[in-house]
């Protein structure tokens, strides 16, 4: 889960707190069948580590730097974040492809940023329209190929975790078709399968993911990149009974 930028500081630790209770009265996150990560803004990092501590809840960032120290104001690197207990970081996202510029080139960069630190890359694929899922699959797969281009030729592997998000779903509704996020995730499994260097990887879904989609989307889905449909923590605590029970 990725909390953006609308919580205070105040409400992110109280909203952790609940998770956290909700996660340690599900026996799926404490054996591991279950992974939850939670990914508040930067100040809020290790504070959230502490409210988290012996939950089963991952701590994620929402970003990191391309390069691990230097003269680089404003940007947190993976190194630090690896050194407070962060686990697993958001790359490639939409909103920081248009909002801020990032490109194909930065993206490589911060993902293999993220695996020379033993980070997880939540790594963020996706295409601008809404279409025929193959067309899609052909696109994020090109995506992903990009992305990894510049950890392969260093030759720094590990586990991503590749969220695809349609970029028309953000923000929208309704998520995108069950249908077509099942054939979009089949393709993108097959092929970061084949990739031995991310042996490990996993494949989910985000873009206005909500209650009721996990248990319709089966063995393609590995699970859900949530945003705003679990800020309460009812809601969260909805889709992680659905998550243990599938």
């Amino acid at each position: 889960m990725s909390l953006k930028m609308y919580f205070s500081h105040a409400r992110t630790l109280e909203w952790c707190a609940a998770v956290a209770a909700a996660a340690r009265s599900t026996p799926a996150v404490g054996d591991g069948t279950v992974e939850v990560f939670v990914a508040p803004t930067f100040p809020a990092l290790v504070p959230a580590r502490d409210v988290l501590a012996g939950s089963g809840v991952a701590l994620a960032a929402q970003d990191l730097a391309t390069d691990d120290a230097g003269a680089f104001t404003g940007e947190v690197s993976g190194a630090e974040l690896a050194e407070i207990g962060t686990r697993l970081v958001e790359v490639g996202h939409a909103e920081r492809r248009r909002l801020f510029g990032e490109t194909d080139e930065v993206v490589a960069r911060k993902t293999d940023a993220a695996l020379r630190n033993g980070l997880a890359p939540v790594l963020c694929l996706g295409e601008l329209q809404d279409g025929d899922p193959e067309e899609a699959a052909r696109e994020t797969i090109a995506q992903f190929d990009s992305a990894v281009r510049t950890a392969e030729q260093s030759g720094h592997g590990g586990r991503i975790v590749v969220a695809y998000e349609p970029v028309w779903a953000i923000g929208a509704a309704e998520p995108a078709g069950t249908d077509h996020i099942r054939a979009v995730c089949a393709r993108l499994k097959e092929h970061v399968a084949a990739r031995p260097a991310f042996a490990g990887s996993s494949v989910i879904y985000g873009g206005s993911a909500k209650p009721g989609l996990f248990g319709r989307l089966g063995d393609e889905v590995d699970g859900l990149f949530l945003g705003r449909f679990a800020h309460d923590p009812a809601a969260f605590a909805q889709i992680l009974a659905e998550a243990a029970a599938a």
